[in-house]
C-alpha cells in the first residue's frame, strides 16, 4: 500500500511539472513594434485572486517585460501597456488580500551598455512605475519590487561587481520611495556565481538605503544544483551540497559578505542568458 500510494505521489508530482511548463505563453506581441511584448491576464484575475486567498496564498507576481534598449526601445507603448498593466494587477491583489510582486524586467538583449541601462532603469521606474501605481492607488508599503540589475548587454565586455552596484543602487535611490517594504533582486540570466557577486557588492556598499535589498533568484540558484544531479540518484548528496553551498552564498550576500567560496561548484560561473526570455 505505501509503494502504490509514493508512486501515485510521484506520478502527481510529475502531472503537476508538466502542467507548469506547458502552460500557455501570457506575453503577448504589441502590434507595430520591434518584437515588443505585454503580459495580459488582467481578465478574470480578481475572482482568482480570491479563489488563491482561499487556500492559502498570500502573495502574486507579474513580470513585466521590456524587450531590449535599443536606439528606439523601449518604444513608449510598450513601456506605457506594461506598466499599466503592472499597476492594474497590484491594485486587484491588494483588493483580494494579496501582496504583489512587481517584476519588472529590462532585458540584457540589445546594444546597451551601462550607462543607458541605468538612465532606462531610471525613467522606467520614476516616470512610469511609480505614477502608474500612484494612478491606481496601490498602496505601496503592501508591494515588493523584484527589479533586473542594473548591468551592459550580454555581448558586451564584462565590468566589475562594483560599477553595477553603485548604477543599481542610484537608480533605486533616485526613483523607489523609502515606504516600499523591500526590494527583491531577479538574476536575469547571470551566471550563479555573478549574480551573487554583483548582488553582494550592493550591501557592502556603505549608503543608506531605506528598503532591505534581497534576492529572488530562479535560474541563479539552481542551475548547478540541476546540473549535479542530472537525473541521477547516486548524485543527490552532490546535488544538495551545491544547492546549500548557493543558498548560504546568497544567504551572505545579503550581508554584504560573501567570500566567493561557492565558486568551486561545478557550473557555477557558466551563463543562464536566453535571449528574449519568456516563461
Amino acid at each position: 500500500m505505501a509503494i502504490a500510494e509514493g508512486r501515485l505521489v510521484e506520478s502527481n508530482r510529475q502531472a503537476l511539472r508538466e502542467l507548469l511548463f506547458t502552460a500557455p505563453d501570457a506575453l503577448q506581441y504589441l502590434c507595430d513594434t520591434d518584437g515588443e511584448t505585454t503580459t495580459q491576464g488582467l481578465d478574470g484575475l480578481a475572482q482568482r485572486c480570491q479563489q488563491y486567498y482561499n487556500v492559502g496564498a498570500r502573495f502574486a507576481k507579474w513580470r513585466a517585460v521590456l524587450k531590449n534598449i535599443g536606439p528606439t526601445e523601449p518604444s513608449p507603448l510598450a513601456i506605457l501597456e506594461n506598466e499599466n498593466g503592472l499597476a492594474r494587477y497590484a491594485s486587484i491583489c491588494q483588493e483580494n488580500g494579496l501582496v504583489p510582486i512587481l517584476e519588472l524586467e529590462i532585458l540584457v538583449d540589445g546594444p546597451h551598455d551601462i550607462k543607458k541601462c541605468a538612465a532606462m532603469t531610471e525613467i522606467v521606474l520614476f516616470t512610469i512605475v511609480y505614477k502608474a501605481l500612484s494612478d491606481h492607488h496601490v498602496r505601496l508599503e503592501g508591494t515588493l519590487l523584484k527589479p533586473n540589475m542594473v548591468t551592459p548587454h550580454s555581448k558586451a565586455p564584462k565590468t566589475t561587481p562594483q560599477e553595477i552596484a553603485k548604477y543599481r543602487v542610484q537608480a533605486l535611490q533616485r526613483t523607489v520611495p523609502p515606504v516600499v517594504p523591500g526590494v527583491m533582486f531577479l538574476s536575469g540570466g547571470q551566471s550563479e556565481e555573478e549574480a551573487t557577486l554583483n548582488f553582494n557588492a550592493m550591501n557592502e556598499m556603505d549608503t543608506k538605503d531605506p528598503w532591505p535589498l534581497s534576492f529572488s533568484f530562479g535560474r541563479a540558484l539552481q542551475a548547478s544544483t540541476w546540473k549535479t544531479w542530472a537525473g541521477k540518484k547516486e548524485n543527490i548528496p552532490a546535488a544538495q551540497a551545491a544547492l546549500l553551498a548557493r543558498c548560504k552564498a546568497n544567504s551572505e550576500a545579503v550581508l554584504g559578505k560573501y567570500a566567493g567560496d561557492a565558486a568551486k561548484v561545478v557550473g557555477t560561473d557558466e551563463s543562464l542568458h536566453v535571449a528574449n526570455l519568456k516563461y
